[in-house]
């Protein structure tokens, strides 16, 4: 069809200033959007280092969109490039002038899920106990897939990130790892499904009361128990008097979580046992029993000859008042072991008592050079609150081992004061990945605290 010149002209004069007329994050929208189009679909499809090489020439261009740095951003994440992520994040805000909460909260959640099939063990553990850190039904569905890991240990952690969140207990296929090849897995999958409180569950449960292990049987035991089959009670004592030292200490630990004072003797009896992990597992529920009878017997345990025991006996004693245990538990600050040292701040700052009573041991702790004792004395940190213990675990980020560091972030998110989130931001940028994978759950934690999520 023929335009005549003048009319050619006069359309091109419009199209120019409809186009000139434009925002221009409009106009860059529409002038990236095939790229912006195929980068989409290889994110979809987890092609993550294609959407970084689609994306990245646009951003060289001013102004790319919103949508075009979320890209670039979640998928640098994903790839494990955690400061490239990072990077490109401070340059959106630079961009926009403001922070973009939703963008930083799917970053870090993406960088947590970067190491999820990682080749270390330790580092799949650090993925999944962050992921169970996060209190949102949005983490069941990416635990779920850390019930076909390899290891045992990361199967039986999952089972038990999933009973902590209603929709976890109802999963499918936390109900299929009661079939699972791992004894501890079935056990904690019993524990799990039971935590629902459902008598739907029973006939399910009363299946591993069958089960080739002890450790199941009681854990299957402890949950019917719960759920009205009062008569499970003598499976349990019996339990606890069995010469197998596996199914006498699932026994006394499910006396513990029963926390029925019935169970007071028998606990007695077990701390007095020649096998220290027996009497640690006695002690451990005689403090969650809560009961004033418990307490002379975890004053004496103050006394064994084992400092791991000593050290249950510290903690335990967290569970009851200041003015019960303020004496012992400060003794114990004088102890030769610095693990009982740990545990009787702990169970001070848990009971209520002022930070200055554990200020000159802790910095003690701090002080060592063994990183396993800083790192005890960061997690004794994660049992108080207010400005002092804050400032303290704030100087743990600059720990030069990974482990205290972790320990230290993690009460930090765990806290989810909206005030800490900076300190976590920067964290994102740790040499260390496992540090980083617990920044984030921080971040993650703090940011739906804000929402209610």
């Amino acid at each position: 069809m023929y335009f005549p010149h003048h009319v050619l002209k006069k359309a091109v004069c419009v199209l120019v200033f409809v186009v000139g007329g434009l925002p221009i994050q409009v106009w860059s929208e529409l002038s990236e959007s095939p790229i912006l189009e195929k980068a989409n679909a290889a994110f979809h499809k987890g092609d993550f280092q294609k959407v970084v090489e689609l994306v990245e020439p646009v951003l060289q261009e001013a102004p790319p969109s919103a949508q075009m740095y979320r890209l670039h951003i979640l998928s640098l994440a994903r790839t494990g490039n955690a400061l490239g992520a990072m990077d490109s994040y401070e340059e959106l805000i630079q961009a926009t002038k403001r922070e973009d909460e939703n963008i930083l909260r799917q970053t870090a959640l993406a960088m947590i899920l970067a190491k999820q099939a990682d080749m270390r063990e330790q580092m799949r553990g650090a993925v999944y106990t962050a992921l169970k850190e996060i209190d949102s039904d949005e983490m069941v569905g990416f635990l779920e897939e850390g019930l076909t890991d390899g290891s045992g240990m990361i199967r039986a952690l999952v089972a038990e990130a999933l009973g902590k969140r209603k929709v976890g207990q109802q999963s499918k296929r936390l109900r299929e790892a009661l079939k699972d090849s791992a004894g501890l897995v079935r056990a904690m999958a019993v524990k799990s499904i039971g935590n629902s409180r459902d008598k739907d569950v029973i006939p399910l449960i009363e299946k591993a009361l069958q089960d080739e292990q002890a450790l199941v049987q009681i854990a299957a035991a402890r949950v019917l128990y719960k759920l009205g089959q009062k008569q499970l009670w003598t499976r349990l004592e019996k339990g606890a008097q069995s010469e197998e030292g596996y199914e006498r200490g699932g026994a006394i630990r499910a006396f513990g979580e029963l926390k029925d004072p019935r169970a007071l003797s028998l606990l007695e009896k077990s701390s007095q046992d020649t096998q220290p992990s027996i009497r640690a597992a006695a002690i451990v529920s005689l403090g969650k029993l809560q009961i004033s009878e418990a307490l002379p017997i975890l004053k004496s345990a103050l006394l064994d000859r084992i400092p791991a025991v000593r050290s249950v006996a510290a903690y335990s004693m967290g569970y009851f008042k200041l003015r019960e245990v303020l004496s012992p538990l400060t003794r114990a600050l004088a102890d030769q072991n610095h693990g009982v040292q740990a545990a009787a701040c702990a169970s001070l700052l848990r009971a209520g008592a002022s930070f200055s009573v554990v200020e000159e041991t802790l910095h003690a702790l701090l002080q060592n050079e063994n990183p396993a004792v800083r790192s005890g004395a960061a997690k004794a940190l994660s049992n108080g609150k207010g400005g002092k213990v804050i400032a303290t675990l704030k100087l743990m980020l600059n720990d030069p081992t990974p482990r205290p560091r972790i320990v230290a972030i993690r009460a930090l998110g765990r806290m989810g004061e909206r005030n800490l989130l900076p300190v976590l931001k920067r964290t994102l940028r740790d040499t260390d990945d496992a540090v980083r994978v617990t920044a984030a759950a921080g971040i993650v934690k703090v940011l739906d605290a804000k929402v209610g999520i």
